[in-house]
């Protein structure tokens, strides 16, 4: 989780009630530990991004606990609905306990 997320928000200058879609890709193995290493034989540890979550303005629109069945670089896709202007941040979490944050900002016109 070394790379920043790429991040597309359809309008980041969108009028009351337009509705705003939001694409997000982040870097991670996505590692099941379900798999062997063909080196060591042994299980390879599992390493998964377990929590996603979206606030506007502090206040969560969305989140997301995908399990293991996730592919390596977790690209996720919401919309919701232009209220108010803030800051939009995003934060993945995995089972190792790193942390990664996106952030853009929404103005409401």
């Amino acid at each position: 989780m070394n790379k920043p997320p790429r991040v597309w928000v359809s309008n980041e200058k969108p009028k009351a009630g337009d509705i705003l879609r939001v694409r997000a890709q982040m870097e991670h193995v996505m590692e099941t530990g379900l798999r062997n290493d063909p080196a060591t034989g042994k299980p390879r540890p599992r390493h998964i991004m377990n929590h996603f979550e979206a606030k506007l303005g502090g206040k969560l629109i969305f989140t997301w606990d995908p399990g293991t069945s996730i592919a390596q670089n977790p690209y996720i896709e919401f919309t919701f609905k232009a209220r108010h202007s803030g800051e939009l941040t995003m934060l993945w979490k995995d089972d190792q306990g790193q942390t990664l944050t996106a952030s853009k900002t929404i103005t409401v016109g």
